[in-house]
């Protein structure tokens, strides 16, 4: 009896030290991914800390996996857009921008200081023009200033092209996790919901957004001069990237409030989701 009770014992003891290694490698590992050292006698990461640690372990697992096995995720097109027309932001080679319309021909991005930028629209005969470009020339349309000098239109032109996607940004599979990550009060869990709720992404979807969402928190950073704050971008975007599974009017403006938080916590913590 009492060797029994003595070998129970000592097997709670290997769990706990088992336990303690298991959770030692997981905090070296963190502690890796940020550039940090932990200390030998046993310091923990601080939460946020773990969190972007783990959105590095798991962008650079995703990368991976997008460069090899880009044709995983082929979804059939129900309207006239060339998967080559837009493959994300053009990278301005003027000013080191991610910037849309806006690309090496020598003009200056000035479209992240525009009042209203993504609220205002431009005209719509217009956008039809910069859609039809992309759908005859792919790569080779020309929508730089001199062509269109409204930044309203390329703007126009991008949230057109989102919503029209048949699969949204946020997919239909993902939608009501991000949803029911928004209902969470505390603003700590709900962020690691979100970051939970990002990794069942399609690489495709995930890279797509991450560099939408640098693109958005750089739109933000303009806010004296735009007066688009990560609010106000989420309440443009929300319904833009993110719609719900069954075409029902009340579930979309029930919603709506959390679509648009959703994009908001997006941008505020592009650094550390991504």
């Amino acid at each position: 009896m009492f060797s029994q009770e003595l070998r129970l014992e000592n097997e709670k003891k290997c769990a706990v030290v088992r336990k303690s290694k298991q959770g030692r490698k997981r905090q070296e590992l963190l502690a890796v991914a940020l550039g940090v050292k932990v200390g030998v006698k046993g310091g923990f990461l601080w939460a946020p800390l773990k969190l972007f640690a783990c959105s590095q372990i798991s962008s650079l697992v995703r990368r991976a996996a997008l460069t090899h096995n880009d044709n995983h995720f082929n979804y059939e097109k129900t309207h006239n857009f060339k998967v080559h027309t837009f493959r994300g932001p053009h990278w301005c080679e003027y000013c080191a921008n991610f910037m849309w319309g806006l690309i090496a021909q020598g003009v200056r991005c000035s479209g992240l200081k525009s009042e209203g930028l993504y609220r205002v629209s431009g005209f719509t005969e217009h956008i039809e023009d910069v859609k039809m470009a992309f759908d005859r020339d792919g790569e080779k349309a020309d929508i730089s200033a001199s062509i269109y000098p409204d930044i309203n239109i390329i703007t126009g032109a991008l949230k057109l092209y989102f919503r029209d996607l048949p699969i949204p940004l946020i997919t239909y599979d993902t939608y009501s996790k991000f949803i029911e990550a928004a209902k969470i009060s505390n603003a700590d869990e709900r962020l690691e919901a979100v970051h939970e709720v990002l990794l069942l992404l399609p690489p495709a979807h995930y890279e797509t957004l991450r560099y939408l969402m640098i693109h958005l928190r750089k739109v933000t950073m303009n806010e004296k001069d735009n007066l688009m704050n990560a609010e106000n971008l989420g309440i443009v975007f929300g319904p833009t990237l993110m719609r719900p599974p069954e075409d029902s009017t009340l579930t979309t403006l029930h919603d709506m409030r959390y679509q648009k938080l959703i994009v908001q916590i997006l941008i505020e913590n592009e650094d550390v989701l991504f």
